[in-house]
């Protein structure tokens, strides 16, 4: 009958230590940190409640978890030192230290030479002390010893197990977060406003918290809790409370990911996104190519109806969006980024990289842009310095129409 008794309170404890298992997974599945860690974790709180309540100081504790049983061994780990190396020290009453094997006379000189380690016998073994411990073991090998086992701890061992745990799982679960952001720096990822300290806006992006400074919000956006909305990942900091992920809306490479997402030929491979001017919440500019015959490049990016590029500028809150087609004649090129402005002719100076645009005086104003804006975005997306000349129309048009989609245009189809 007692038998009876013992097997089934062995059985009831060995079904809750199973489910040690299930509780790491749900853990490392909740936090986003490895099995690994979390063991690691666990054993590393056991090691320091062992050497609280059983252990010495100086001593090297190890635990080995079993997360099947919720069981552990335990191990006290030492080195095997050079003897030579070593300083052989005893204490004696009242503190005081004497040598009991000198191996170099050097040890203590007054002359400010440095002391040799001192051997400890709690974490060093001698050649000879290994070697009766395991055979064939050798200077720089690392012994072992297992320690018998206790399942009752103190009060301050078990509290300094919660510590060692609380602590580990949270720079395991900061690391985690850091290296799976820190992977996706330069993607879009979506989020909702968390919270607006000043004219700060934190957004949460699932599992941390990331910020979008003043300095990276559009200026035609407001943000209210609860908003959702598509955020550029600049940078992201190592931080002692978690990544520092800062986030932008103005970036100009938030309007190519975007695009990515929108223009399937641009995931793809076969449109090329050249170059992006961008003045945030007002305009951009974009230049494309495709090497691919049959592949309209704007049009792509256009799509039907102007459903593609649509979605873009819905995204980035109506900012107005020129498509233009890239060309590796310059002059040309240079007269397709100034759009909708009919250019009507362009000359340039190689060394200087500066070209001379003509264009019809009724079509100046429009070419500069308002305040300057047009020609400012059309120099960044080439790379050139542009002036603009306003004449009568003498000659013929360079850039064609079909090279070049304007949002207003897209508008009004």
């Amino acid at each position: 009958m007692a038998k009876k008794k013992v097997a089934k309170e062995e059985e009831a404890e060995s079904g809750r230590l199973g489910d040690f298992g299930s509780a790491i997974s749900a853990l490392c599945e909740e936090k986003g940190i490895s099995k690994e860690k979390v063991v690691e974790t666990i054993e590393a709180a056991l090691a320091a409640a062992y050497k609280k309540d059983y252990g010495k100081k100086g001593q090297n504790i190890k635990a080995v978890f079993n997360d099947k049983t919720g069981g552990a061994d335990f191990f006290l780990v030492k080195e095997v030192v050079d003897e030579t190396n070593r300083e052989f020290v005893e204490e004696v009453e009242g503190g005081a230290e004497e040598e009991v094997k000198g191996v170099k006379e050097e040890k203590v000189a007054e002359d400010g030479e440095e002391r040799l380690p001192r051997y400890n016998s709690e974490r060093d073994l001698t050649v000879e002390e290994a070697k009766a411990i395991k055979k064939g073991a050798k200077v720089g090998d690392v012994i072992e010893i297992e320690l018998e086992k206790h399942q009752d701890y103190g009060r301050v061992a078990a509290q300094t197990a919660k510590q060692v745990i609380i602590q580990r799982i949270r720079e395991a679960e900061r690391d985690s977060m850091f290296e799976e952001y820190k992977n996706r720096e330069g993607e879009i990822i979506g989020g909702v406003v968390q919270r607006v300290e000043g004219r700060n806006v934190f957004i949460d992006l699932g599992k941390s918290v990331g910020v979008l400074f003043p300095s990276e919000q559009a200026p035609n956006e407001n943000y209210r809790i609860g908003q959702r909305l598509k955020v550029y990942l600049a940078k992201v900091e190592a931080g002692s409370k978690g990544p520092g992920i800062t986030l932008s809306r103005i970036h100009g490479e938030m309007v190519r990911r975007l695009f990515e997402l929108e223009v399937p030929e641009i995931f793809a491979g076969t449109v090329e996104i050249k170059s992006i001017a961008r003045e945030a919440g007002e305009r951009t500019k974009l230049a494309v190519f495709s090497s691919e015959d049959g592949i309209d490049p704007i049009g792509s990016c256009v799509g039907q109806k102007g459903t593609r590029v649509q979605a873009v500028i819905d995204e980035l809150g109506g900012e107005k969006i020129d498509i233009i087609l890239w060309n590796e004649d310059i002059a040309k090129f240079i007269a397709a980024a100034l759009s909708p402005a009919k250019v009507l002719k362009v000359e340039v100076n190689e060394e200087t990289k500066e070209a001379s645009v003509s264009v019809p005086d009724d079509q100046l104003s429009l070419a500069i842009g308002k305040r300057g804006q047009n020609v400012r975005l059309a120099a960044k997306l080439t790379g050139w310095k542009i002036d603009i000349v306003g004449i009568k129309p003498a000659g013929e048009v360079v850039a064609e129409e079909a090279e070049v989609a304007t949002t207003e245009e897209v508008s009004a189809e």
